[in-house]
């Protein structure tokens, strides 16, 4: 089973805070790392963190505001002074690979490992081994995506005594059948996976709206989702300032949860004016019970439902 967790590198928005810095989430999937946004001060998160900034693979920005993508040139520059050989994939909005042009000249940095800048448009899903990443526009004062990380189906449960019974050793021949192989007995007897596997299972589901007002679209983009990372940066006494600003209120998050059926909701881009959290929290929960506002540095396990 493939571990899958989110830590929280930067939960604020605007500007970095004593206790929060600007947005940037990772998703630890195996040995893998994908970040999304990568505001200023990330690199130094990553550092009091238990995850290596080494083993980021891929990029996803949200949008082009500062504090979701000031993280990086340092980032990138970083790895190079870490002997990085590997490529780095980074995904966004139309600008992104001027973007990448703008920061890979600055100074007298030179990278020496392949950086891909990819520019990505509305509903474009980008497939990889064993999930795939979805944007969606959503409604910001500029040009910004959500994305949702969803795992492709998995194998159904393997039924050992059944396996068993029909003479199948254990060892490498489980292992082949549970990897989608037929397989064959020492007797000739073929043996094909649907024989042994129980349905095939639904993967697991990320969804990170990056900033933006309320949107209707997003329900159905967050159907279903075990976690919903939804920006709500203010409280909804500031309903007219978050409409103004392009931003969601912790209340109207947690309606989009509610209506999308996900199974958890984390509030992020917490405004610094906002010294208790509990306010925000509060709020969703009187809507959507399952809605917690993350601290930085925490970290989620997303579990394989049975």
């Amino acid at each position: 089973m493939t571990q899958l967790r989110i830590l929280f590198l930067g939960t604020g928005g605007s500007w970095p805070t004593v206790k929060r810095n600007v947005s940037s989430i990772a998703v630890k999937r195996g040995s893998e790392v994908i970040l999304f946004d990568c505001g200023e001060g990330t690199q130094r998160q990553f550092q009091q963190s238990n995850l290596s900034y080494m083993q980021v693979s891929k990029i996803f920005i949200t949008h082009f505001h500062g504090d979701h993508f000031l993280g990086l040139p340092g980032l990138i520059q970083t790895m190079q002074l870490n002997d990085r050989d590997k490529p780095l994939h980074l995904y966004g909005p139309k600008g992104m690979e001027e973007l990448i042009n703008q920061l890979l000249t600055l100074g007298y940095f030179r990278p020496s490992y392949r950086i891909i800048a990819h520019e990505i448009s509305d509903g474009a899903e980008i497939e990889f081994d064993e999930y795939s990443v979805t944007a969606l526009k959503v409604n910001h004062n500029v040009p910004a995506f959500a994305y949702r990380l969803n795992e492709f189906q998995r194998a159904g449960k393997f039924n050992k005594p059944k396996a068993l019974k029909m003479g199948i050793p254990e060892g490498p021949l489980f292992s082949k059948l549970q990897k989608g192989q037929t397989i064959t007995l020492p007797n000739g007897e073929k043996v094909t996976p649907d024989m042994i596997l129980g349905p095939s299972r639904k993967g697991r589901t990320i969804v990170i709206s990056g900033d933006t007002k309320p949107c209707e679209q997003m329900i159905g983009f967050s159907e279903d989702a075990d976690i919903l990372i939804h920006e709500g940066t203010f409280d909804s006494k500031l309903q007219d300032i978050a409409k103004e600003y392009g931003h969601t209120t912790a209340a109207q998050a947690a309606e989009i949860a509610k209506k999308a059926k996900v199974e958890k909701l984390y509030l992020v881009h917490i405004s610094p004016r906002y010294l208790d959290f509990h306010v925000l929290e509060d709020e969703a929960r009187s809507v959507f019970p399952h809605s917690y506002v993350p601290k930085d540095f925490q970290e989620v396990e997303v579990k394989l439902k049975k």
